[in-house]
Formats: structure tokens, C-alpha cells, sequence
């Protein structure tokens, strides 16, 4: 086993998440223990050396719970059990107090907004019957039209379809998502408490957070009305009721010192920031940066927004350039639209990988030298591409629910390459992939890149280390300096600059001691070419 990494000096314990590396694991694609084709527990435990010698300071898991996997977890059946294609509960303890002991920190992952139907509570509902106490913990509703055979109104998806289905006795459910995620009413007393008790439960067994998916959705306006574009209060976006529901919450994580991100797409800044002060989250995402394009002007403003949107609360920003839900950097940045939108994801879209990986090394150096913590989701430190999914073997509903135009999100879920020339790139020994791996895939596979000073994953381990020793990274204030236009240099006190080219021509480097990494090499002249990066010490 790895030896635990220290915390920073310079930032109390308890602040720790103000300043965190934190890696996301997709358990289905991380690591196959039992070799059944299935990431799970087992696999995750055993690759713990592995990720404290990247340098994180904490893991998000992405839901290991009982589940039909009809979202790839997000449609949850019982938050109190692991489902058996992951381990069991057992497993979880011990893989928390194992990451612990290498100074690794546990964050799961909480969907207030939706169970699955296939969640008791929603079982009994759908037994009971109209007007039934069960029926009252969601959102049932007689349909419109003479013979009620039309939606109760005309809320658009989340995916694309239908946002509300129909039962044998003739009431419809919404559901934001997939018909098997119906969504919860928070206005009942029982779905709050039982959420709470839920954050008990995984606080008490040791997790150090919790990431609360689609955290603006939950609260509904009670009269369900039709759809309104521009209608203020949003009938299911961003209600007000939502802040006390977060202010209770946090009651319940500094019992446990326990700290909250929220999943939070919001366009307004005020509103956005609302949800982080003192008293509500910790943390939330930060999703107008991660969609930015490989751009010097928009990614200073998505910057300069993200810190002024943060600063009146005093909270921390976070940055993040892929996850679960978003094509995979090298990919996007290989692209001639480098920004990411859902509605723009289509199939065949030509990509430039060698320009996509030279812009996410440069990138990732931009990212961790950012003020607050960042998030790094599994995989990109070894520069993995989407993956081309033929459309027999795709599982993502987004793909279905768009008829098909949509490729979906399983490009960037493939199982991990560990091994190069092992079954399967290493991700398991037996078992066929539950995503199948492209052609290729093991050259990208963490062993052959620990070897290869070059490296995405010797980068990533270098850039991660220097920031846990470095001062200056982390939380803190950022101080733009002048630069040629394309050019972004700004210095993090004391005495860091970073640099990113993205200009056509190389950058002369302001004056400084020491180089202490580079995205890529400097030119014959010592400038900074073009789509590369670097770290300075004045």
C-alpha cells in the first residue's frame, strides 16, 4: 500500500474541501475485481495505492447504490445497500476506512430529486391507488381531457420525451428524467426526513461529503401549471422553498463535519451564489467554465465570473473540465467547437486528437492552478478520448429518449486501461467490458504511462504533488498579469504564475527563478508555444 499523504500545512483540516484534488470514480468503469465485466468495490480498493500516488485529497463515487441502472445509478431503489453488482455495505466501510488510512477522503453521491420505480415507497404508491397517503410522498395527478388521456401539463424533460406516464387506474406521475425516475415531492414532511436520515446514515459510516445531483430540481411549484418560458418563480427550477431544505441539510453535515457540492446549473450569478452562503452548501459546481471553449478571452471571463459569483459568500470555486455527463476533454478540445453543449453532442464529428491532448496538458495546468479545488473525473489523467460506442452496445438513456440523434454519454464511461497486453487493458480479467473498449485502448493504460516521463499520468501526478506542496495553490486569491492577447498569465501569491498560450505565436515568459513544469517543451528560443502551459516560480 501507498503511504498517506499529508494534508497541507498552510490550510486547517477542517477547510480541507476549500482547496481539495478531488477524483470522481464511476465504480461500472473503474476497476473489475471479480472479473464478472463490472467495476465494483473490490476493484476500487485494490487500485487505492494507485490514486494516493495521483495526490488526491478526496473520492466522489457516483452512486453505488441498490439500482436497475436505468441512468447508470441515478435511478436509486435503496440508498442503504450497495448493489450486489458493486459489493456489499461491508465492502463500502471497509473502502472508506482504507482510503482514509492513505489520507483519502470518501464523498457519495445523494439524488434528492427522483427514486427509481422500482423504489418501495413508489412500489406501494402504485398498489394504494389514487389519493392514497402513498401517492402523496410524488407527484400523481388525474390526466386533462375528457377522459383524462392527456398529461397533466406540458413540462419539457431533462432528456428528451415525455415527462409524464400514465398508470393502469388512469393517474399519470411526473418524472424530470426517465419514466423509471419518478420524482419525489419535497413538500412532504416524510421525503425530507428520510433524506436526512440518509446523510446520517453514510456520515456515520465515515464518508467525509456528499454530492447532491440536480441539487436546483427537487422543489415544484404545488399547482404543477404549464410550462412558461421566462415565468419567475421557474415552476421546478431553482425554487426558494429549495434553501431551507439546504439550511436543515447543513444542520445535519456539521454535526458530522461533513461538507456538501451541489450540482447547481443556474445561469444567474446571484441566484447561483445563493446557494453557497454560510449557512446551506459548502461547495458547488462550476459548469460555466467547464463548458467554456479553448478560448483566452472566454476562459478569463468564465474565470473572473466564476470568482466574482463565489466571492460575496465566501466560498470556495471549483473547477472541472470533464465528468460523467461531458465528452471527454482531449476529445472536445480536438474539435473545431471546442465548448460543450448537450444539444450540439452528434455523431461523427471530426476530431484532431494530437491538437485535443496538446490543449487538455495545457489545460490541466490552468485548472489546478486555479483558485479552490478541482475535480478530476477518472480516466483523464490518462488522456483518454471519447470512445465511438456502436449503437447496438449503447445503454444511455439520453440516447433512446432523442431517437437515436443523440449518441449519449457512454463515450466517456469506458472501463479503464490498466494493463497494457492484459485481458481486457487490465480492467478485468475475465468478462467482456459492460461498454466495450475501442481498438487501441491499451496504449493508453496507466502502466505503460508510470514508465513514460511524457506522460498524461506523469503530468498529472507532478502537477498534483507540486500543488499539495505549493503555498501558493489551492484556495487564495488569483492576480492577473499583463500578456499578449491569447495569452493568460496570472500569479497565485506567494511567488507562482502560471502561463497558457493559445495564440498562433509563441509567448515570451515573464521573468522568473525557477520552471517548475511545462504542458509540453518550450521552443529553441525558451518562448512558450502554442496550446501549452506552464508553471513559474518568481
Amino acid at each position: 500500500m501507498a503511504a498517506p499523504h499529508p494534508d497541507k500545512t498552510s490550510a486547517p483540516s477542517d477547510d480541507w474541501w476549500r482547496g481539495a484534488a478531488i477524483y470522481q470514480v464511476y465504480p461500472r468503469s473503474f476497476a473489475d475485481g471479480d472479473g464478472d465485466g463490472t467495476g465494483d468495490l473490490a476493484g476500487v480498493r485494490a487500485r487505492l495505492p494507485y490514486l494516493a500516488e495521483l495526490g488526491v485529497d478526496a473520492v466522489w463515487f457516483t452512486p453505488w447504490y441498490l439500482s436497475p441502472l436505468a441512468d447508470g445509478g441515478y435511478d436509486v431503489a435503496d440508498y442503504r445497500t450497495i448493489d450486489p453488482a458493486f459489493g456489499t455495505l461491508e465492502e463500502a466501510e471497509k473502502l472508506i476506512d482504507e482510503a482514509r488510512a492513505l489520507g483519502i477522503r470518501t464523498i457519495v453521491d445523494i439524488v434528492p430529486n427522483h427514486v427509481s420505480d422500482q423504489h418501495p415507497w413508489f412500489r406501494a404508491a402504485l398498489a394504494a391507488g389514487p389519493g392514497s397517503p402513498e401517492r402523496k410522498l410524488f407527484h400523481f395527478r388525474p390526466g386533462r381531457g375528457e377522459h383524462g388521456e392527456l398529461p397533466p401539463n406540458d413540462w419539457p424533460s431533462q432528456f428528451a420525451g415525455e415527462t409524464w406516464t400514465r398508470v393502469e387506474d388512469g393517474e399519470w406521475y411526473l418524472h424530470l428524467f426517465t419514466p423509471q425516475q419518478p420524482d419525489l415531492n419535497w413538500a412532504h414532511p416524510a421525503v425530507r426526513e428520510e433524506h436526512e436520515d440518509v446523510l446520517r446514515f453514510w456520515f456515520e459510516r465515515g464518508v467525509a461529503g456528499v454530492r447532491i445531483d440536480s441539487a436546483a430540481l427537487p422543489a415544484k411549484d404545488p399547482d404543477l401549471p404549464d410550462f412558461v418560458e421566462g415565468r419567475d418563480p421557474h415552476p421546478y427550477i431553482d425554487r426558494d422553498e429549495l434553501h431551507e431544505i439546504y439550511r436543515s441539510w447543513r444542520g445535519v453535515a456539521d454535526a458530522y463535519d461533513g461538507v456538501f457540492v451541489g450540482e447547481v446549473w443556474l445561469p444567474d450569478a446571484e441566484r447561483f451564489a445563493r446557494y453557497l452562503r454560510p449557512d446551506e452548501l459548502h461547495t458547488a459546481f462550476n459548469f460555466n467554465f467547464l463548458a467554456c471553449p479553448w478560448d483566452a478571452g472566454r476562459l478569463r471571463a468564465a474565470v473572473d465570473d466564476t470568482l466574482a459569483e463565489h466571492a460575496p459568500v465566501g466560498a470556495p470555486a471549483t473547477w472541472v473540465l470533464c465528468n460523467h455527463d461531458v465528452t471527454r476533454t482531449v476529445t472536445r478540445y480536438g474539435r473545431a467547437d471546442t465548448a460543450f453543449d448537450f444539444a450540439t453532442k452528434a455523431y461523427d464529428t471530426p476530431t484532431d486528437l494530437a491538437l485535443g491532448t496538446r490543449r487538455a496538458r495545457a489545460a490541466a495546468l490552468l485548472t489546478l492552478a486555479l483558485p479552490g479545488s478541482v475535480y478530476l473525473y477518472q480516466g483523464e489523467e490518462l488522456g483518454l478520448p471519447e470512445a465511438d460506442i456502436p449503437r447496438e452496445r449503447i445503454q444511455d438513456p439520453m440516447h433512446f429518449r432523442s431517437g437515436g440523434t443523440d449518441p449519449g454519454r457512454d463515450g466517456c464511461r469506458v472501463p479503464l486501461p490498466w494493463t497494457a497486453g492484459a485481458p481486457h487493458a487490465g480492467f478485468g480479467s475475465r468478462a467482456e467490458p459492460w461498454l466495450p473498449q475501442p481498438a487501441g485502448w491499451s496504449g493508453h493504460a496507466a502502466d505503460l504511462q508510470a514508465a513514460d516521463p511524457g506522460s498524461m499520468l506523469v503530468l498529472y501526478r507532478t502537477a498534483l504533488r507540486l500543488r499539495r506542496g505549493e503555498a501558493a495553490l489551492g484556495d487564495g486569491v488569483l492576480e492577473w498579469l499583463p500578456a499578449p492577447a491569447g495569452v493568460l498569465a496570472f500569479r497565485r501569491t506567494p511567488g507562482l504564475i502560471c502561463v497558457v498560450n493559445l495564440a498562433a505565436e509563441p509567448a515570451v515568459l515573464p521573468g522568473h527563478d525557477q520552471l517548475l513544469l511545462a504542458s509540453g517543451p518550450l521552443d529553441t528560443a525558451g518562448r512558450l508555444p502554442r496550446d501549452t502551459a506552464v508553471w513559474l516560480r518568481e
